[in-house]
């Protein structure tokens, strides 16, 4: 069973002052030697042959004793396979979840290193995995300056040169003209499209409100209709938990329109009273049984930046729902 970090933390202040399991056993055994030796001094004695009823004694004497071990033995190797289900079920992308100190002293500071060793692991994959996103982050904004500043450039220049060519162009090659035009202007909407998702500028420049609004109509698109709904009066949020709050939002729509085959999805934030709630939802094929993909883990990994919990269950139409509670403020 698993616990939360506080709750294993007290008991394991009380579970190093029990008994180890070496000395319960011992004392069971002297406890049973001693009591056969006082009893083979005093009234009981053992022919030769051995009577019905002296060999009865005996096999009751030893049946106790093993009885005692196997109860011991039980009771004292229970909190190690308690450990191990706690160890086979950690996941550092799901934090918090500690495994109760109990038992016997050696199985009590064997939890309790375990559980030191998950707070150390943990703070370190929040430590690495803050360097690697906002180096992502810093990565996606200078690709989106250059496909914008340097691909868009010659694309639209492209486009120009086209237009002369197409003014001077004989009637037979102005279809071909035109239709090479349009396949410029589309790569070149294509690129800008690709830009604004590396690097949301509307999110910098309007808001997170209008961002979500304009992420949600970018969407609808190709059968696939998102409704929003944004409110303009959202409590504070730190820069890093509107972006995190941007990017999930994102990656939901994106796993949505790639993977779900759904028609509708709703993209909804609403304030909380100590945060907000995102909430992304469609109507596709659901979770299915296929494991989490890097997209679900990199929503998970920002999620733990900013203290945020991110949950992904089934949705009242059978398709999936994206919640991140994310609290006011954030925290880095």
């Amino acid at each position: 069973m698993l616990f939360p970090a506080e709750s294993g933390a007290s008991a394991g202040r009380g579970g190093n002052r029990t008994v180890s399991l070496f000395w319960r056993i011992f004392s069971l055994n002297a406890t049973g030697l001693v009591a056969a030796t006082a009893l083979l001094l005093g009234p009981v004695t053992v022919s030769t042959p051995v009577l019905p009823g002296e060999a009865l004694l005996l096999l009751a004497g030893l049946m106790a004793l093993l009885a005692g071990n196997a109860v011991v033995l039980r009771t004292g190797l229970a909190p190690r396979r308690r450990l191990a289900r706690a160890m086979a079920a950690a996941d550092l992308l799901r934090p918090g979840a500690r495994a109760v100190v109990a038992g016997p002293a050696e199985a009590a500071e064997l939890i309790t290193t375990y559980n030191t060793m998950l707070d150390r692991l943990e703070r370190e994959r929040a430590t690495g995995a803050a360097r690697a996103l906002g180096a992502q982050e810093r990565e996606r904004h200078r690709v989106a300056r250059e496909l914008h500043d340097e691909v868009g450039q010659t694309l639209t220049a492209v486009l120009l040169q086209l237009k002369r060519v197409a003014d001077r162009a004989p009637e037979d090659l102005r279809e071909e003209v035109g239709q090479a035009q349009e396949a410029t202007r589309t790569g070149l909407d294509e690129i800008r499209r690709m830009a604004r998702r590396l690097r949301p500028g509307v999110l910098e420049e309007f808001g997170l409100a209008s961002a979500l609004r304009s992420l949600a109509t970018e969407f609808t698109t190709h059968g696939l209709t998102v409704r929003h709904h944004v409110p303009s009066d959202l409590p504070p949020l730190s820069a890093e938990s509107e972006l995190v709050i941007y990017r999930v939002a994102q990656e939901g729509l994106t796993n949505t329109a790639r993977h779900a085959a759904a028609d509708r999805a709703e993209l909804r934030l609403r304030p909380l009273p100590d945060g907000v709630e995102l909430l992304v939802r469609d109507n596709g094929t659901g979770l299915g049984d296929a494991p989490e993909g890097a997209g679900i883990s990199g929503m998970r990994e920002r999620a733990l930046l900013i203290g945020a919990a991110l949950s992904l269950e089934t949705g009242p139409a059978k398709g999936t729902d994206v919640r991140l509670l994310v609290p006011a403020g954030g925290r880095r």
